[in-house]
């Protein structure tokens, strides 16, 4: 059980990180830490699991790439900027709407959808993100808590459902778009952080949808 809590736990850490990654800019301590030597454990720790060995790779790849970049910090400010925060034609913006929705616009039937999952699980979007429910950011840290929940049971039937629920959340909220979002980042992110790191989340969303999957036979 304890084994079970904490590869749980190491899931949310990914999801969580992966939020913080799509929610602002990096700033340039980021960036150290980024280069420093608990990142490099923590990726080898992902890059240990074939499925992730190569999303891995390609996202250590251009974190090196980073210390060779002039103005990296500026210059990755940028590509974030030119990615989530510009528009359809030009960018690719982080919001299940702008792929899933109805009319192609923000806060589409997801936003709503989003709504209603974080009104049943009683967990709250940070009231500093100002953005609409379905923003990438908003979703991942929604799975992280629901995660963190399923540990915090005491009884196991509850705890299993939780655990359903995740692999409800991510099938019909995040994985029915994350692959055309990712393939946007690959087209138009020029220098390659940000699709690298999409690309890994793909990867661990895969991953962890057959593991929950797995989880229900």
């Amino acid at each position: 059980m304890q084994e079970f809590i904490a590869f749980n736990e190491q899931r949310a850490e990914i999801y969580w990180w992966m939020s913080s990654l799509m929610a602002r800019e990096l700033t340039a301590e980021d960036l150290e830490q980024y280069h420093g030597g608990d990142m490099y454990t923590f990726l080898s720790g992902l890059g240990m699991t074939e499925e992730l060995k190569q999303p891995v790779e390609n996202f250590r790849e251009a974190i090196n790439r980073l210390k060779t970049r002039e103005d990296a910090q500026l210059e990755l400010a940028a590509d974030f900027c030119g990615l989530f925060l510009s528009t359809p034609k030009s960018g690719a913006l982080p919001y299940a709407s702008m792929y899933v929705g109805d009319s192609g616009l923000l806060n589409d039937k997801p936003a709503q959808e989003m709504h209603d999952w974080m009104e049943k699980y009683d967990i709250a979007q940070r009231k500093e993100f100002n953005e609409p429910a379905d923003h990438l950011a908003v979703e991942l840290d929604f799975m992280g808590n629901l995660i963190i929940m399923a540990n915090q049971q005491q009884d196991e039937a509850k705890a299993e459902e939780i655990m359903q629920a995740q692999h409800s959340f991510i099938s019909t909220m995040l994985m029915n778009w994350l692959p055309a979002f990712a393939k946007d980042c690959n087209e138009r992110d020029k220098f390659g952080f940000y699709a690298a790191a999409v690309n890994l989340l793909l990867a661990f969303c895969k991953l962890d949808t057959a593991f929950l999957a797995a989880e229900e036979q």
